[in-house]
């Protein structure tokens, strides 16, 4: 499964865990134009961090936070690849 793909399936399911409703998940989603809120991003986190092993908001400014759903799979890609050398 792509990193796309887990960020996409992780957002899913802490959705439907939270009882929210979600318009498709797209790269061009905003995030704070659906009901995922900040429990939900903070669920969505750590679990991203388990699966990854990567935490790349430990090592950010708040300027650079992602807004859309293909800003944040851009984010863990990027911690992906500086993990990776």
């Amino acid at each position: 499964m792509s990193l796309r793909s887990t960020v996409h399936a992780e957002i899913a399911a802490v959705a439907a865990e939270q009882e929210k409703r979600m318009p498709p998940i797209t790269d061009d989603l905003v995030m704070l134009e659906t009901e995922f809120d900040s429990l939900c991003f903070a669920l969505l986190v750590a679990r991203m961090e388990d699966l990854t092993g990567a935490d790349p908001f430990s090592e950010m400014e708040a300027d650079d936070l992602p807004v859309t759903v293909g800003d944040l799979v851009a984010l863990y890609d990027r911690a992906a690849a500086k993990k990776a050398a």
